[in-house]
């Protein structure tokens, strides 16, 4: 994903944080802020070290990139969301990371 669809400062995170809305299952909690007027959709990524050492974060936020690219034509373009992955995504593959993203997506309807 380009630079420009990632939320990027502290600030951002904050804000999403506080005046947005949560969505959660097992693997995966989302947040999300309507952003009126923006030409496209920003996400941030948050991989814990409860996740796991610093290879298992990596291999989680880059299976959830991909996920997303995927993803990318369905979600809603005026918005912020920000995906926190639990523990329990570290022992996924891919299919099943997919999956339960593309079911908190739903709940919290980005998609």
């Amino acid at each position: 994903m380009r630079k420009a669809y990632r939320v990027k400062t502290e600030e951002d995170f904050q804000r999403v944080f506080h005046k947005g809305e949560s969505c959660a299952n097992r693997k995966f909690v989302v947040y999300r802020l309507d952003k009126p007027g923006q030409a496209h959709f920003r996400v941030g990524l948050s991989v814990g070290k409860k996740v796991g050492n610093a290879v298992m974060r990596n291999r989680v936020k880059r299976m959830l990139r991909a996920s997303l690219q995927e993803l990318a034509p369905s979600i809603e373009p005026e918005l912020d969301f920000i995906i926190i992955a639990r523990p329990a995504v570290a022992t996924c593959d891919s299919k099943e990371v997919m999956q339960n993203l593309q079911h908190v997506l739903k709940l919290a309807k980005i998609i």
